[in-house]
């Protein structure tokens, strides 16, 4: 007994001894590695298995459908003329790639000023695809979760508030080519700036992210994700905005309530002019001494 005592005393001290806690973070960090070795490599091979075969699909729908502009290797190619045929999508992103297929202006029908929005060309798993090769082509802006652009989860006054600072965002810097209404207008050199109301929140965010065509892009350092979101509340608040001053013509903006107005307006009040002489009693008056017959 006095025996199982002692070896307790000295076991006892060992462990309030300088080194015990050093043995015991050690013995930890060791099993803790043990642990993550074991199990952390084989689902991230798994994932990294699963990002080249992505690439490599998304590779072969590249060169069938997008290397004639873009070259092979999506380094652009350029005519004999030294115009751009397809620009270089070395660091675009997957973003803008999510954003080209995705509103069907890319691939385009033929070279032109600017590709249209039409309907999507490739279904949603090739255009991943085709977003995980240009990403890994070069490092650039990702695809956007409904995280960054959804408005889901704000009360009515954080959206209240996320309405009026979007509409000064957008106001400062996209009214001179979209309007101030997002209805779009005319561009230089035949381009124009399409009506954003009739876009997607996610594919608004990716524009004001990548800047496609003639439009600036908008990063982080620029428009922070919750400006990129307000500008997306501001624009969903127009729709909702009831027409104050009667008929908004498209929201087009002074040009076109000016040609309605003259062109209906005046042409109208000519028309009436000319009803009114139309219609009005006439004399008939003869000369002294003529005879009718």
């Amino acid at each position: 007994m006095r025996f199982l005592n002692r070896s307790a005393g000295r076991l006892t001290r060992g462990r309030r001894g300088p080194l015990a806690g050093l043995v015991v973070l050690l013995l930890g960090l060791l099993m803790t590695g043990g642990l993550y070795a074991a199990f952390a490599p084989a689902q991230a091979d798994s994932e990294a298995v699963a990002d080249d075969e992505l690439v490599a699909e998304g590779r072969e729908l590249f060169l069938v459908g997008c290397a004639f502009c873009h070259g092979q290797n999506g380094e652009g190619i350029e005519t004999s003329d030294g115009q751009q045929l397809g620009p270089t999508l070395i660091g675009v992103g997957a973003a803008a790639v999510d954003f080209q297929v995705g509103t069907g202006r890319m691939p385009l029908a033929a070279p032109g000023q600017q590709g249209p929005a039409k309907k999507q060309a490739y279904s949603d798993e090739e255009r991943l695809a085709l977003a995980a090769y240009v990403q890994s082509l070069g490092p650039g802006p990702a695809i956007p979760t409904e995280d960054d652009w959804s408005l889901e989860g704000l009360t009515d006054e954080q959206r209240e508030e996320a309405v009026v600072r979007g509409g000064q965002i957008f106001l400062t810097n996209c009214t001179a080519c979209h309007n101030f209404a997002g209805s779009g207008g005319a561009m230089p050199e035949g381009g124009y700036a399409p009506n954003v109301r009739e876009t997607s929140e996610v594919h608004v965010y990716e524009a004001l992210l990548t800047g496609p065509g003639q439009m600036p892009s908008f990063s982080e350092g620029n428009l922070s994700q919750t400006e990129k979101r307000d500008v997306i509340a501001y624009l969903n608040s127009i729709d909702e905005a009831p027409e104050y001053g009667g008929f908004g013509l498209g929201s087009f903006g002074p040009v076109v309530d000016g040609a309605v107005t003259w062109i209906v307006g005046i042409g109208f009040l000519v028309g009436f002019c000319v009803w009114i002489a139309a219609h009005t009693t006439r004399t008939d008056r003869k000369k002294k001494g003529e005879v009718t017959t």
